[in-house]
């Protein structure tokens, strides 16, 4: 199992950036989502100067069939958004991002890990529950699991014809994420922010 903590309006402004649109997933048992955390976020976030173009609550963000079919009754408001935020696991955020490659997609949760069974969740992305979750610096792929090595801080230069060293037939997680970042004009300036040692505490 796992559970998610809103993040602090302060890690979401610099980031976000034009017509703001938020989208909250509550559909899975399996992950505990704090609902009154999220609904006190909207309040400061509405208080500020981000400009909040509306609000979807789904659920099953996870099942990527499913969230096709929910786009649809969406789009006009995903297509008129410059900034998604998305307030699920990581596996939530990924699968959402994967589909809206011209997006630029934040995570506004992080996702701690609990012990118990996860169920199966129908989904190719996976959360490594790290508790520091970078989806808003990288638009949206992770670099602790689209990276075989993990890592925070760029490519390790051993990728050959953008695959990876580590495992040949997987993509290289950075080469992906900067070819994103370069489709959807995205600045690598706050990358820079990213960089830490990461608090392997956090995962436990």
């Amino acid at each position: 199992m796992l559970i998610t903590q809103i993040k602090k309006k302060e890690e979401i402004l610099p980031l976000a950036n034009g017509k703001t649109l938020l989208i909250a997933c509550f559909g899975c048992k399996e992950v505990h989502f704090a609902e009154k955390e999220y609904e006190a976020l909207k309040v400061e976030l509405n208080n500020s100067n981000l400009e909040i173009s509306g609000e979807i609550v789904l659920d099953y963000l996870c099942n990527e069939d499913y969230t096709k079919k929910r786009f649809e009754l969406h789009k006009n408001e995903i297509e008129t958004a410059d900034t998604i935020v998305i307030f699920s696991c990581g596996v939530g955020v990924q699968t959402f991002a994967g589909l809206l490659p011209g997006k630029k997609v934040l995570s506004g949760c992080n996702t701690f890990y609990l012990p118990g069974f996860s169920g199966f969740t129908p989904s190719s992305h996976d959360c490594e529950q790290c508790g520091e979750c970078m989806l808003g610096y990288t638009v949206g792929i992770c670099p602790v699991t689209a990276c075989s090595k993990g890592l925070l801080n760029g490519q390790c230069g051993g990728a050959k014809n953008g695959k990876c060293e580590v495992s040949k037939n997987k993509e290289c997680g950075w080469e992906r994420i900067f070819k994103k970042m370069t489709a959807i004009k995205e600045s690598d300036s706050t990358l820079k922010e990213m960089i830490r040692i990461r608090d392997y505490k956090k995962s436990q």
